[in-house]
């Protein structure tokens, strides 16, 4: 079974947890990164106006991706990392998924956040992935939980 660790990451706290997952996990990496990169000023969720405020306020705001030569078609099992924003997960991820036909694959999520649990974004996410599986991983996991993640 092919596996894939896909991650968004606007600090590098995500990336270290992905990093980690697709060497415990045997699987291939890949930085889901948006076309045009956040800066500090994207992503001050203080400030209503920022890029990243403006997009999590619109739901069907779907962030453009850099192009990529993944072939995600490749893959049964893909892991998909974030930071949590506002409950959810950031709107690019929904841009990642619906950037191919996943019907079949497991998704297994797994997230990093400041102060909050998952929230709806499994509820939020699935749309964007119509037919996929969905597991909901671990948010901020421990060296334990990313090992049972592996697993998976």
């Amino acid at each position: 079974m092919s596996k894939l660790v896909a991650y968004f990451s606007a600090s590098g706290n995500t990336a270290s947890l992905a990093k980690k997952l697709a060497q415990e996990a045997g699987a291939d990496l890949h930085e889901i990164r948006p076309a045009v990169p956040y800066t500090s000023e994207d992503l001050n969720w203080r400030d209503k106006q920022s890029r990243s405020s403006i997009e999590m306020s619109d739901k069907s705001s779907r962030p453009a991706l850099a192009p990529s030569d993944t072939d995600l078609s490749a893959y049964d099992t893909i892991y998909v990392g974030f930071p949590v924003w506002w409950y959810i997960a950031p709107t690019i991820v929904n841009t990642f998924l619906e950037s191919a036909d996943l019907s079949g694959k497991r998704i297994i999520l797994f997230a990093t956040s400041g102060s909050s649990g998952f929230g709806k974004t499994v509820e939020s996410l699935q749309p964007s992935a119509p037919g996929a599986q969905f597991i909901e991983g671990k948010v901020n996991p421990s060296a334990s939980e990313i090992s049972a993640l592996a697993k998976l």
